[in-house]
C-alpha cells in the first residue's frame, strides 16, 4: 500500500512539474516579441531610382579612369573579397570587402565624402576567369534549356551594388569603369600575390 501511495505521489509531482515547465515555456514565448529587422525595401528602391540618373553620367572608359586616378583626392576602390583582392588588383587600389560596408568602416578608409572614388569589379576584365571571374547568370539549365538559352544572360556585376551603397553612405563623387578590358592591356598594371608570382618567372 505504501509503495502504491509513494508511486502515486511521484507521478503527481512529475506531472505537476511538467505542466509548470510547459506553462513557463509558453509564457516565455509570449513575452519575446522581436522588433522588425533593420531592412526597408522601399528605402532601397528609392535609393536605386535616385542613383540611376546619377550613375548614368559617371560611367567612364579606361583612359579617363587612369587619368583621374593620378589626381589628388582620388582613390581606386576594390570591393571584391579579401582573397581576390590579395591575389590580384589594380595597382594603387585600396580595399574594403563589400560585405564589410558600414558607415564607420567607410569613414575610416575614406574620411572625406567628397573624395573621388573610382570603382571596378570582375566584370570589367576579360582573360582571367580565376581572379576576375565574370558574375553572370546564364539561363541554360533544366528542362526548359531550349527556351531559356534564347534569353539574355543576367549580369550581376558588383559595381552596381557598390555604387548604390557608396551613394547611400554619402559618397557622391563616384565614377565607374565602363569598359570590358583585357587583363593584358598594356595601359594597366596589377599588384598582388599572383601577379608577383608571374613576375618571378622572368
Amino acid at each position: 500500500m505504501k509503495k502504491v501511495f509513494f508511486f502515486t505521489i511521484c507521478c503527481l509531482a512529475t506531472t505537476l512539474m511538467y505542466s509548470q515547465n510547459i506553462k513557463k515555456s509558453e509564457d516565455l514565448s509570449k513575452e519575446i516579441e522581436y522588433p522588425k529587422a533593420l531592412i526597408d525595401y522601399e528605402d532601397f528602391k528609392n535609393l536605386v531610382t535616385e542613383v540611376e540618373t546619377h550613375r548614368a553620367n559617371r560611367l567612364i572608359n579606361l583612359d579617363k579612369f587612369l587619368e583621374m586616378s593620378k589626381k589628388q583626392n582620388v582613390v581606386i576602390l576594390d570591393t571584391r573579397s579579401d582573397y581576390r583582392f590579395e591575389r590580384k588588383h589594380l595597382k594603387g587600389a585600396i580595399h574594403l570587402d563589400f560585405t564589410d560596408f558600414t558607415q564607420e568602416n567607410l569613414q575610416k578608409l575614406v574620411p572625406d565624402t567628397n573624395t573621388i572614388i573610382l570603382i571596378y569589379c570582375n566584370n570589367n576584365f576579360k582573360g582571367d576567369q580565376i581572379d576576375f571571374a565574370t558574375k553572370m547568370y546564364k539561363p541554360n539549365n533544366g528542362p526548359e534549356t531550349q527556351i531559356l538559352s534564347n534569353r539574355k544572360p543576367i549580369m550581376l556585376a558588383l559595381n552596381i551594388p557598390t555604387y548604390i551603397n557608396l551613394y547611400g553612405y554619402g559618397y557622391k563623387n563616384i565614377y565607374e569603369l565602363d569598359e570590358l578590358v583585357d587583363v593584358n592591356d598594356s595601359r594597366i598594371q596589377f599588384e598582388g600575390t599572383e601577379f608577383n608570382k608571374a613576375l618571378s618567372f622572368f
